[in-house]
């Protein structure tokens, strides 16, 4: 991969642990990093933005090779791997902090999202009503180090265990010809 090529997505489908393990896996990404974007708050901490007010997501910066895996791509699989329907939550995980959201970083960005979400909406995988934001730049806030690589590295807790480990087992058998070898 040529650094020079490499195109980045800002995106938060709920906790940012699953996301990153999803992507982590994926050919063509460089790298998936935890952290908080779309607040009020400069530089927060978790505690912070668990709290709900912050107004940050959870959210990763997916770095990836546009050559290996588009914009859309990366698009397509955010949105098959988490629930673009629940309002403000994924599951158990209740609060803005957690809501469904693109941070479209450019207009040709914003144009693809709109796209791909009107797709997605129209192919009929989810029966309710797609709630994702589709939301202009914002400030990337990279998670604490202890957030990074969560669920590779705590694979047996509560929360991995029955949250994050079928997200990925999901990922991975509806995107196999897409894992890294």
């Amino acid at each position: 991969m040529s650094e020079t090529h490499l195109e980045k997505a800002l995106i938060g489908g709920g906790c940012f642990w699953c996301t990153e393990a999803i992507f982590t896996g994926l050919r063509g990404v460089k790298s998936a990093q935890p952290g908080y974007a779309g607040g009020r708050r400069e530089n927060p901490s978790y505690e912070q933005v668990c709290s709900g007010a912050t107004g940050h997501a959870e959210v990763v910066e997916v770095v990836f090779d546009p050559q290996e895996i588009s914009f859309a791509d990366v698009l397509r699989v955010f949105y098959t791997t988490h629930d673009p329907t629940q309002l403000n939550r994924q599951g158990n995980d209740v609060g803005t902090q957690y809501r469904s959201v693109i941070f479209a970083l450019d207009p040709a960005q914003d144009a693809i999202a709109r796209e791909v979400t009107q797709e997605i909406e129209a192919s009929g995988i989810w029966p309710d009503p797609i709630v994702t934001e589709i939301a202009g730049p914002a400030v990337f806030w990279e998670a604490e180090e202890k957030h990074h690589d969560y669920f590779a590295r705590n694979p047996e807790t509560a929360y991995c265990s029955a949250v994050v480990a079928p997200k990925v087992a999901k990922a991975r058998k509806m995107y196999r010809d897409r894992l890294k070898a």
